[in-house]
């Protein structure tokens, strides 16, 4: 077993010191094989070791990869629906699995700030069935599109496909890019360090699909089909760790919660393409905004556009695809 460890932008292997011990010895102290960790936290942008969800990687090919991971059959945010997996599951892995592959494969220095352009996920729902034990996924990860800048890898899609005991639990992609800490200031220009919005009321946890006021991510505004987002830079999962900026996942989960407001029934989750204009800043109040989208007779899902706006102009958008009542168990 290794333990992989960063000096500067170079990924280093060193063997743990039981391990040389054993070997010199001759005598393992390790009788059971094939031992499980999860990857260093700060490969996957993570404070919290309880929230990497990545155990492994390896190379299986020029730009092709094949990422382990594994779902815990409880999830303090990340709740089953419907006896089944969270669908963001799945997008939160294909987030990780990004910044792995970026950081250990591709040289991209750990304190790069990475910028996300658009992800979109489809899912499998037979295979996201809670078990009798954790889920292992295995994440099959083609990445093209590299963008270079002076010989450095800057930016890549990802397209990924996750395997469930052989069967496809999801499909999805996205593209990334990454800037140094220097760059990522300018372009910020000192927006996100002035200040946070007071935390705004939630709109009742059980007309968005939520049993915990604390996980809402809508507040009403007294309009149909319009909430404000609901910004709690102190949430332990979606603001893990401190940021200038609303993250990525949280608008997600906005979409989802605006989709069940809308529906007016929990909503599971079967496909999304979702599009970043530019950042959620936590100093200025974003407005959510749901309108359905014309399915074809005799669909048995419904496809809705959910839109984020900020100061008058568009910060991120998704259409998503949930199942309608009849196919909802």
């Amino acid at each position: 077993m290794s333990v992989h460890t960063v000096s500067g932008a170079h990924l280093t292997h060193t063997t743990p010191a039981p391990v040389r011990a054993a070997a010199r010895t001759g005598v393992s102290v390790f009788p059971v094989p094939g031992l499980t960790t999860t990857v260093p936290k700060e490969f996957v942008h993570r404070a919290s070791v309880a929230e990497v969800l990545l155990t492994d990687w390896a190379a299986r090919g020029e730009d092709r990869f094949t990422v382990t991971a594994q779902w815990p059959r409880g999830h303090s945010f990340f709740t089953p629906v419907d006896g089944r997996h969270d669908p963001l599951l799945a997008a939160e892995t294909l987030r990780q699995a990004a910044l792995l592959l970026a950081h250990t494969e591709y040289g991209i220095p750990l304190g790069h700030s990475f910028l996300m352009r658009d992800l979109s996920m489809a899912f499998e729902p037979a295979q996201l069935a809670v078990g009798s034990a954790p889920a292992a996924i295995e994440v099959e990860a083609t990445c093209t599109a590299l963008e270079r800048r002076r010989g450095a890898v800057t930016g890549f899609r990802i397209d990924v496909v996750l395997w469930r005991e052989g069967e496809v639990a999801a499909r999805g992609g996205g593209s990334f890019s990454a800037v140094a800490a220097p760059v990522y200031q300018r372009l910020r220009g000192g927006r996100g360090r002035s200040g946070v919005l007071a935390l705004t009321a939630p709109t009742a946890p059980q007309t968005v699909g939520r049993t915990s006021p604390m996980d809402v991510v809508l507040s009403p505004l007294g309009r149909p089909d319009v909430w404000q987002l609901r910004v709690d830079v102190q949430h332990p999962v979606l603001f893990d760790h401190p940021v200038d900026h609303v993250p990525g996942m949280a608008l997600l989960e906005a979409a989802r919660q605006a989709a069940s407001a809308h529906l007016a029934r929990p909503c599971r989750l079967l496909a999304f393409t979702s599009e970043f204009d530019t950042y959620a800043e936590l100093d200025a109040p974003c407005l959510i905004g749901i309108e359905p989208v014309a399915s074809p007779a005799g669909a048995t899902h419904e496809t809705l556009l959910v839109t984020c706006r900020q100061e008058d102009r568009p910060v991120f958008s998704a259409e998503i695809s949930v199942a309608g009542p009849a196919a909802q168990h």
